[in-house]
């Protein structure tokens, strides 16, 4: 099974990355990184469709069983680097591919419209945004030592063990 990661931080350390980088390890999952600013702001001009970090992008998702999108809540809504990302991508990418949504909260009631925001524009792609989704707020980072608490390992288990449910249920309708 091949999953993959994506870390929609714009931000070079920050809990979005922690979180991120930990599912990649956990889970064996590749993972794609928009902190490292590879990718331009999408114009939809089509001298970016030859960029090799558009077209690693899409090689990537295209190859991928399932994908976790992962974004800090910003103004309410996901980041601006993983929505311009999605917007490289489209349902040739993501048609009916198990999609599993985590939202790192600032503290309080925060993620859910970013969680929201997601769900909308993988849905616009044509992703099976699977039921199951995730807000991590603060208390679940140890941000001195760079890894996530045990509980927050449970929650996000629960999480990944329902993405590849839905990713081998797939499988067998493919």
């Amino acid at each position: 099974m091949k999953l993959v990661v994506i870390n929609g931080s714009p931000r070079k350390s920050g809990r979005t990355g922690i979180v991120a980088r930990f599912i990649a390890k956990e889970y064996s999952s590749q993972l794609i990184d928009l902190s490292d600013g590879s990718l331009p702001l999408y114009n939809g001009e089509s001298e970016q469709e030859i960029l090799e970090s558009v077209l690693r992008l899409r090689s990537v998702i295209k190859e991928a069983d399932g994908v976790v999108l992962t974004s800090p809540e910003y103004h309410n809504a996901m980041s601006g680097a993983l929505k311009n990302a999605l917007d490289f991508l489209g349902g040739e990418y993501f048609r009916h591919k198990p999609v599993a949504l985590l939202a790192v909260a600032g503290g309080g009631k925060g993620g859910m419209n970013a969680l929201n925001n997601m769900r909308t524009t993988a849905r616009g792609v044509y992703a099976n945004v699977i039921p199951k989704q995730l807000i991590l707020d603060p208390v679940y980072f140890d941000i001195d030592n760079d890894v996530i608490t045990d509980e927050a390992v449970q929650l996000v288990d629960g999480l990944m063990t329902e993405l590849q449910l839905y990713v081998k249920a797939f499988e067998q309708i493919k």
